[in-house]
């Protein structure tokens, strides 16, 4: 039996140090890393639930409120959280350790930061062969929280099978809400921080909004929270159960083809090194006559 297929062997069997190695040996495409892609079988049943909303927004508060919640329940629950890239070493700015701190020795609880690593919609490229490598391991929950960038987050609706669009009443009138692309990919709606003036009209006007755009059998839900003191983190729990059962399937296909053209488009640009463009255009700008178009287009 090779490496690879004992790695492999060993996550199934739910050893957490195999998990960790394979999510690095997959984030760094080190030698296995295909191997162990296209041999995983995993529990398609356990709910990836992306996280997204502005920044402020108090969304790595209330996945800490949720985790607290379930694993009093016994459950084990996986969190990718993404952060923005370091531009100098290109690795996580703010890690786990700082943001999620209380549940750093539950072992009901596994916890990795990736870094963007430049990519524009709040998903590291690699994020959707990870959380498929976690689903391998059999969580019973798995959170994906994006770096809070704004309306480019759309895209972490390719990946999780429930998004969950986290706002505070400073979130900006109605105008701004129709207009922004993200209010058109939540499955669940939380208003945080619900004590603050304008709460109550904020959330009228979601869900005024949310209703004149329904156009499948999902419900869905604005929750009323405050997730300082673990208010309306039930009511998401049960949101999140619920339309795991009865919305997944209405937009599988979409969700797989999403996937799909993430993992094209990085495949296509495995060859493309930013650190080395830099280099280059550093080299090119020495020249007075330097076009970035032309410098584009000679690459190819």
């Amino acid at each position: 039996m090779s490496t690879t297929q004992t790695l492999i062997k060993q996550l199934q069997q739910g050893d957490e140090k195999t998990l960790a190695r394979c999510i690095t040996i997959v984030e760094n495409e080190l030698e296995g890393y295909e191997e162990i892609l296209t041999s995983l079988k995993f529990n398609s049943n356990i709910p990836v639930v992306g996280v997204t909303g502005p920044p402020g927004a108090g969304k790595s508060t209330l996945i800490n409120a949720v985790i607290k919640n379930l694993t009093a329940q016994k459950k084990s629950v996986g969190i990718i959280a993404i952060d923005p890239t370091s531009p100098f070493n290109y690795g996580s700015l703010l890690g786990d350790r700082l943001r999620m701190a209380e549940h750093f020795n539950n072992d009901k609880v596994f916890i990795r930061s990736l870094a963007t690593r430049g990519s524009l919609g709040g998903l590291s490229a690699k994020t959707i062969e990870i959380v498929d490598v976690m689903r391998a391991f059999s969580f019973d929950y798995i959170f994906v929280e994006t770096v809070g960038v704004g309306q480019s987050e759309v895209e972490v609706v390719g990946l999780a099978d429930t998004t969950v669009l986290v706002l505070v009443p400073e979130s900006g009138d109605d105008v701004q809400a129709i207009k922004s692309g993200i209010m058109e990919i939540a499955d669940v709606f939380v208003v945080n921080k619900s004590d603050r003036d304008g709460a109550n009209t904020f959330i009228k006007n979601i869900i005024q909004l949310v209703h004149s755009k329904m156009a499948s059998d999902w419900n869905i839900p604005v929750i009323k929270g405050i997730a300082t003191k673990g208010e309306g983190v039930e009511e998401l729990i049960e949101a999140i159960d619920k339309h795991n059962k009865v919305g997944v399937n209405t937009k599988r296909s979409y969700l797989l083809a999403e996937k799909a053209y993430r993992l094209i488009q990085n495949k296509k640009m495995k060859g493309v090194s930013k650190m080395d463009l830099q280099k280059q255009i550093d080299a090119e700008l020495k020249k007075k006559d330097f076009n970035l178009y032309n410098f584009v287009r000679s690459l190819k």
